[in-house]
């Protein structure tokens, strides 16, 4: 099956995941048995520190900071297999977000 990456875009909440309501945790520790439901498969899925470990590089230049200045930034991601892109946006619905939202994009080669 095609391999996609669920982006996941939110304001950043202070401390982190340490940061985020025991009810959102939760719901992130549901996602896989959600995907495999749907006849998808979870390969991988991390979070991200917040923006203030970022280091971003225009050419030579290495600069502190995410490379958009955005209210909202990648607060993590997924990687899934899923049949077609409308499976992988539907699978995109059973990932909690806080204040934000998702993007769903095909890997190449995936």
């Amino acid at each position: 099956m095609p391999q996609y990456a669920i982006l996941i875009y939110e304001r950043e909440t202070p401390g982190g995941m340490a940061g985020f309501p025991p009810e959102v945790l939760a719901a992130h520790g549901r996602v896989e048995g959600l995907i495999a439901a749907s006849g998808g498969t979870l390969i991988a899925g991390y979070a991200t520190e917040p923006t203030s470990m970022t280091r971003s590089r225009r050419g030579p230049v290495v600069t502190e900071g995410p490379f958009v200045e955005s209210k909202e930034a990648m607060s993590g991601f997924f990687v899934v297999e899923a049949r077609d892109l409308n499976h992988a946006v539907e699978i995109s619905g059973f990932v909690p977000v806080m204040d934000g939202g998702v993007e769903v994009r095909p890997l190449l080669g995936g």
